[in-house]
């Protein structure tokens, strides 16, 4: 492990996963005491990293061990060897051996965008494991709850998938795009990035180093573009069936729920978010103004709201 006295430096460790197609490594970035079971894990957006949680992890730090990982294909983990396994459920499965690597006595879980998506999913295994495993006891290791899933925070997410917004960003997930200079990636990043909301210059800078990198005297996405290849492949039929089993896993997640939802949101609509606080009645809302998908979590006004729900 890359240990730091610095505290406002996260440290950064790996795990080894698997895909049909072989191993791959995924990085996570830690605050905390590493010796606290208290474990939240901030989960990222599509394209970006765990970086993004850099100033809510350091918020949260104070009363958890924070774990924020890159997802298989971004910031500092591998990339996979097939491009179609660029999905939820090779993600969820990867967050699992992640989870089993940390064995916390308490998880929470903060998820932007996909990120929550990968929460759903893992909460959907969770839940449906037990029903379909042989029970063994007494010979076998007992029926104690494998991962003890706690509270979840959604950032303008949910499990209504909305093709529109979706198509927005599978327009540029793919694009090979490059710069010669930093300034260029961080116009590129506040332009495709608007709804992200308003941010200073430090601000959009600290939201692009971590998704371009710099090779051959250029700037470059830090993330494999392949995945465009997965994103691509989804159809309005494989929607509909993954919609039906994140609504199940929404509906029986084991603790609370905070729903953060940016008012001008393409991702996540105002229908959807009441028919999310009607369909699981330990869920609240709390909307960001003047922001669309999604919320950065970057401003004591995103942070102090996550920090007080995940510490009540």
């Amino acid at each position: 492990m890359n240990a730091s006295s610095n505290a406002t430096e996260p440290r950064l460790d790996y795990v080894t996963c698997v895909s049909p197609a072989g191993t791959h490594r995924m990085a996570y970035w830690e605050w905390g005491d590493p010796t606290n079971d208290h474990v939240i894990l901030c989960v990222h957006g599509l394209t970006r990293t765990g970086r993004d949680f850099d100033l809510l992890a350091q918020a949260l730090a104070t009363n958890a061990r924070v774990v924020c990982p890159d997802v298989v294909g971004r910031g500092r983990s591998d990339w996979l060897i097939d491009p179609m396994s660029y999905a939820i459920p090779q993600y969820a499965a990867d967050m699992i051996v992640l989870i089993a690597r940390l064995r916390p006595a308490r998880l929470d879980w903060v998820g932007t965008s996909m990120g929550g998506l990968i929460g759903l999913g893992v909460a959907g295994m969770l839940a449906a494991s037990p029903a379909l495993r042989p029970n063994r006891e007494p010979w076998g290791l007992g029926a104690a709850a494998d991962i003890p899933l706690d509270k979840m925070v959604l950032n303008d997410i949910g499990p209504v998938l909305q093709m529109d917004g979706l198509g927005r960003i599978g327009e540029y997930v793919g694009a090979p795009v490059q710069f010669d200079s930093f300034a260029q990636a961080v116009d590129y990043v506040r332009e495709t990035s608007a709804s992200f909301g308003v941010h200073d210059q430090a601000g959009w800078e600290a939201l692009t180093q971590h998704v371009f990198n710099e090779q051959d005297s250029h700037w470059i996405k830090h993330y494999d573009l392949r995945m465009s290849q997965a994103f691509a492949a989804q159809t309005p039929e494989l929607m509909r069936a993954a919609e039906h089993i994140l609504w199940q896993a929404y509906e029986h997640l084991p603790g609370e729920v905070l729903i953060v939802r940016g008012e001008q949101s393409d991702l996540l609509s105002v229908a959807d978010t009441q028919s999310m606080l009607e369909r699981n009645h330990r869920s609240k809302l709390h909307e960001i103004k003047g922001v669309g998908h999604a919320p950065t979590l970057r401003s004591a006004e995103q942070i102090q709201p996550i920090q007080q729900f995940l510490h009540a």
